[in-house]
């Protein structure tokens, strides 16, 4: 039976798709739920996957190419059992392709480009003898076995080499995701009139509370007590206080949001993303621990679905687990604010008259200065500083 293996419907605010890799060739035998093909959006990776048990007898777009949302992009036969052999005329029937960059997908390309590789030197498994990012990735893990393995030649006295002979460049084609980011960043920057105020935190009274908890509260719920749990719950009791932080622009008009959905920064493998963590007001410190864990690991293994990316009242970015100390965060558009948390260090601060070593953090907001005036802006970052100072407020709700 024949099946086409067409693009998944794609989400409103995502006009197009590029595919990005086929992991499986014509002839060759999958099982039902395989992943045949991912296909990039300008948000997530989309997996499209096997019907039933069979094979792929044609592919219509190759790896690259621009594809639109339900476009036929393979044909499938079913009935065909998973490890079956694919017959030697199966095999020899496949279209040879030419060689050459041209031949390349791009994450091929961009693959080989990364690393400096011959190209003539890998092997490829695909149709006709194509290279793909599976023969590349091989490649680039055999090659440091392959040298060690290689026997040692004689030394020689060095060559003395022209001066610009290490001057090199390479051009590595930016993906969907980072082209829609350089997008954002500039739409930010020119529709927003964004400003940035700053503050700094004393840190020991969480540290403390952290340290005396943490062993019962992962006893007792299986997850981690991290420091992002504080600062969203931080977060929420003060976007309740400061409700213009937590609007947004539309037109003419300032839209009010009476829920509390915050996007949390997370760095992947294919750039940064900001899945939301949705009415966060209601969650205990043990569910916005597990929320944000299970959405960075989604985030790392490219399982991020388009919902969970879309939305968000207010961001919060950490930049302290790279280990900034200060940074002027871009705002999230349509959001109003972004709240820059940073790395903890021990800095001389005055308390109680006396100066003292304190884990100090500094604090960032930036801000779209046409919705949010500064009393509001700076009112609202000492009550993230008073609460995070103070956590005992947050249970108190003071």
């Amino acid at each position: 039976m024949s099946i086409e293996i067409k693009v998944p419907v794609l989400p409103e605010s995502v006009a197009d798709a590029s595919i990005a890799t086929w992991h499986v060739k014509p002839g060759e035998a999958v099982s039902r739920d395989q992943n045949l093909v991912d296909i990039e959006t300008d948000k997530v990776v989309l997996e499209v996957v096997a019907p039933e048990d069979g094979q792929i007898s044609e592919i219509l777009q190759g790896e690259g190419e621009t594809v639109l949302a339900e476009q036929l992009i393979a044909n499938f036969v079913a009935g065909v059992k998973a490890g079956q052999e694919v017959s030697k005329a199966e095999a020899d029937a496949a279209p040879a392709v030419e060689e050459g960059d041209d031949a390349l997908s791009p994450s091929v390309r961009r693959l080989v480009a990364e690393h400096n590789i011959d190209i003539s030197a890998v092997s490829g498994s695909g149709v006709g003898g194509r290279i793909t990012k599976e023969d590349v990735e091989a490649f680039i893990k055999a090659k440091p076995a392959a040298v060690a393995k290689a026997p040692s030649a004689p030394a020689k006295a060095p060559t003395p080499a022209p001066a610009l002979n290490g001057r090199t460049e390479k051009r590595v084609p930016m993906t969907r995701l980072r082209k829609r980011i350089a997008e954002r960043l500039l739409e930010a920057k020119n529709s927003t009139a964004m400003l940035t105020t700053f503050n700094e935190v004393n840190m020991a009274p969480i540290m403390s509370l952290r340290k005396q908890y943490k062993d019962v509260f992962e006893q007792r719920h299986g997850i981690r007590l991290g420091f992002m749990s504080f600062y969203v719950k931080a977060v929420v009791e003060a976007l309740k206080r400061y409700p213009e932080v937590n609007a947004s622009l539309d037109g003419d008009e300032v839209v009010y949001h009476n829920y509390f959905d915050i996007s949390i920064a997370v760095s992947t493998p294919r750039g940064l993303v900001t899945p939301v963590l949705r009415d966060a007001d209601k969650l205990s410190v043990a569910e916005i621990e597990q929320g944000i864990k299970e959405l960075a690991v989604k985030g790392q293994q490219g399982k991020l679905t388009v919902e969970e990316l879309t939305g968000g009242n207010f961001t919060i970015t950490n930049g302290g687990v790279f280990g900034s100390l200060m940074s002027t965060p871009i705002i999230n558009p349509p959001q109003s604010a972004i709240l820059g948390m940073h790395a903890i260090k021990e800095r001389p601060m005055a308390v109680d008259g006396q100066v003292v070593i304190q884990p100090m953090m500094y604090l960032a907001l930036s801000y779209d200065h046409r919705i949010i005036d500064g009393r509001e802006s700076v009112g609202f970052l000492v009550t993230i500083k008073e609460l995070l100072e103070d956590p005992t407020r947050l249970l108190l709700d003071i």
